[in-house]
């Protein structure tokens, strides 16, 4: 234990000297030091009250990572961890160091491309944050205009395709699933990401179709916001995305696996190819029939592209974000973790440099390890962890309760007859609030003129379940359980079922609750997708049925509640269970010493199963992003790519040893080098004697197609229908 401290002692210390090194930075670096103080102005407009200074963790943060802005090829080798409580700003933490690294970068001559590439592992995280990077880029955008800084315009783009946004848009629609234009101007406000417009806030963001410069804008359509008339800088499209390079890209993580796909992705580790004559269509990439001189707007007549504006070593992301670490565990983390050393490998060859890697995360427990297997890189946090609870330098408790947890144990009653009890009550007494405000007030010694306010923050309910068939019977529930309620409780679901408009929808509701509360939400029923990322100040109740099955989700699905007024989390074990049982036997401990519980993260980089379904993505992301670009002419068939072997015999060969390396494979890992040494002797037996079905590079692989999504891990099995 004394070793254990004074091992602490000095990681505070080095944590000490980096903000004081910060400092010194900022004096003696002029640019650095404008950079900084512009942010600062930047996210004071972009707070617009909310917040009016920094926590002193926050500044401590920017100030210790100074030095990667001026040092970045000694700080590559590391990645910081922003570690706080869930709700205590990690984001705008981070915000603020990005707004710093593009400012920098407009500084110093990078006038084009990303700055920085934030990735969620969930689809709601990525909604939830859009708007909070679209305001702190908005705001940063108008200190740029102020101070006449050259460049592009600071924009965002949403990185999320699927089912939220399309790849790109078509003339005319081809396969079932295309959006041409004739589809999204028939679609009112189509992929419109956010509804608050991030510079006057009001709610007056709407979306049309450019057929000139072929992009879906987002516009202000309040006449006396300052940008009325002009596009908001905000791609959805990833087309456009690679047609514009917007500062900042966020999205969700699943999206990596495209680069063995998407020519663009090759903006995310390097350069694009050229730059389009035709004004406002941007950068452009292959050549395909489709697109002959690589211009992504479609039939474009250009011609051959102009040089890159700007050198081709600027162009690689300063930054690579990673939103919720702890939840890159199991076969997600150990496929990310290939596809990150892809990225790392692609990059370096392509620009001379690795990203910083930053990350954040609200648990901690075995942290080093997961970052030495998804990164190859060494891990440090910030802050460090206080030498006892509530007792740390860069924060402390205080006095005022923000969340009570109760604990109430079922006897001879079933979990969800106490659930149905529960949401009676609590919804009755709001229904009582509302009708006798005076006599409720006066019993609860509040003032009647907070009975609004007190409707407005308690009455929406959270009811989280560990499984959908949990959470179905609360949705029953409300048709039967809830009927002498009146009005009867109006009721949405958040779970993977639920599709991305909905989920869109659902949380603008919270948002922005109706005048009525007739009309409003009264229930969420939602599952461990809400864990994540939903910052919403009215949700302040949570019914939990039954407890999760990891601490780290019971941690994290409660701070959805609580996040700036007290609130209360009633847990109803199901005693049945022998972990519920024994969790309420001890539940004052769990709660107050819960970070003490939570399990390590499984995760290992070196799986045979893992790289059996990464390696024709490894391999075909190398010949789209880095040989055909340096090649003479377009690399899509088997004789594109024998015409290139020609030249370069050893091409396929160099490909494998630098997969090798970018994995780290030693010459202890016989079995998976053997492995990839199979995998490219296939290959190579597929390219000579191709059969009959393989038209394309993607058909060479022998262990099948590349993944479509990092989630993509095992075999689909078809199920077959019968209406009989």
């Amino acid at each position: 234990m004394q070793e254990e401290a004074f091992r602490a002692a000095v990681e505070f210390q080095d944590e000490l000297s980096r903000v004081k090194q910060g400092i010194d930075l900022l004096r003696e670096k002029a640019d650095l030091r404008r950079g900084f103080c512009l942010m600062n102005r930047a996210m004071q407009i972009s707070a617009r009250g909310r917040y009016f200074e920094w926590r002193p963790f926050q500044l401590a943060f920017l100030l210790a990572n100074m030095r990667c802005l001026v040092e970045p090829t000694e700080e590559a080798t590391i990645v910081d961890i922003v570690w706080f409580a869930t709700g205590g700003g990690k984001t705008e933490t981070y915000l603020g160091l990005l707004i710093t690294a593009a400012l920098l970068d407009r500084l110093r001559g990078k006038t084009s491309g990303i700055t920085a590439w934030s990735r969620f592992p969930l689809r709601l995280l990525s909604l939830q944050q859009t708007q909070r990077f679209a305001n702190a880029l908005a705001a940063a955008e108008l200190v740029r205009r102020d101070e006449k800084i050259a460049g592009d315009p600071f924009s965002l783009g949403f990185l999320v395709g699927g089912s939220a946004t399309p790849n790109r848009v078509r003339k005319e629609a081809i396969y079932e699933g295309d959006w041409d234009a004739d589809k999204i101007d028939d679609t009112p406000n189509a992929f419109r990401i956010i509804e608050t417009c991030p510079v006057c806030r009001s709610r007056s963001v709407k979306t049309a179709f450019d057929r000139k410069l072929w992009k879906l804008t987002h516009f202000c359509s309040n006449s006396e916001c300052s940008t009325a008339g002009e596009d908001l800088p905000l791609y959805v499209i990833d087309d456009e995305i690679w047609r514009f390079l917007p500062t900042v890209v966020v999205g969700t993580l699943d999206k990596a696996a495209n680069i063995a796909r998407q020519s663009g992705m090759r903006s995310l580790v390097g350069s694009p190819w050229g730059l389009c004559t035709r004004p406002g269509h941007g950068y452009t990439y292959a050549r395909r029939n489709d697109r002959k001189n690589g211009c992504l707007v479609p039939d474009c007549t250009g011609g051959n592209p102009t040089d890159l504006p700007i050198d081709q070593s600027l162009y690689a992301p300063t930054f690579r974000l990673q939103d919720e670490l702890h939840l890159l565990r199991d076969s997600l983390g150990a496929v990310d973790a290939h596809y990150e050393a892809a990225l790392d490998s692609m990059q370096e060859q392509l620009s001379g440099s690795k990203p910083k890697i930053l990350a954040s995360s609200a648990t901690l427990t075995g942290y080093k390890k997961q970052v030495a297997v998804l990164y190859r890189r060494a891990a440090r946090v910030f802050p460090q962890p206080p030498p006892r609870d509530g007792g740390g330098f860069w924060t402390a408790d205080s006095d005022q309760l923000m969340r009570r947890y109760i604990a109430l144990a079922p006897r001879q009653l079933t979990v969800e007859f106490v659930v149905d009890r529960l949401v009676v009550t609590l919804q009755s007494a709001i229904r009582q609030l509302i009708k006798e405000p005076n006599k409720v007030c006066s019993e609860i010694q509040v003032d009647s003129a907070f009975s609004d306010f007190l409707i407005n923050l308690y009455g929406t309910n959270v009811i989280y379940g560990n499984t959908l068939q949990d959470l179905d019977a609360v949705v029953r529930s409300s048709e039967t359980q809830y009927a002498g309620l009146d009005p009867a409780p109006n009721v949405e679901t958040l779970t993977g079922r639920t599709g991305f408009d909905d989920v869109r929808e659902i949380l603008d509701r919270l948002e922005n609750p109706e005048p009525d509360f007739d009309k409003r939400l009264h229930l969420v029923a939602a599952s461990s997708m809400m864990s994540h990322g939903v910052d919403i100040d009215r949700l302040n109740i949570m019914v939990m049925l039954a407890l999760p099955l990891s601490v780290a989700e019971f941690i994290q699905a409660t701070a959805r509640v609580g996040r700036r007024w007290p609130s209360i989390v009633i847990v109803v074990p199901k005693m049945t269970r022998e972990r519920d049982a024994s969790v309420y036997r001890a539940f004052p401990q769990f709660v107050s010493h819960g970070d003490r519980f939570v399990e390590a993260i499984p995760i290992t980089r070196k799986s045979r199963r893992v790289l059996e379904r990464t390696l024709a993505g490894l391999e075909l992301a190398r010949l789209q992003l880095i040989h055909e670009p340096s090649s003479k002419g377009s690399l899509t068939t088997p004789r594109h790519l024998n015409a290139l072997l020609k030249e370069q015999p050893q091409l396929l060969d160099e490909d494998r040893e630098a997969i090798k390396r970018s994995l780290e494979l030693s010459p202890l890992d016989e079995f998976l080098n053997d492995q990839v040494n199979l995998w490219f002797e296939g290959m190579n037996r597929n390219l000579r004697e191709p059969t009959a079905d393989i038209r394309f590079i993607s058909d060479l692989s022998p262990t099948g197609k590349a993944m479509l999504s990092l989630r993509d891990v095992e075999e689909q099995s078809p199920i077959a229908g019968d209406n009989s």
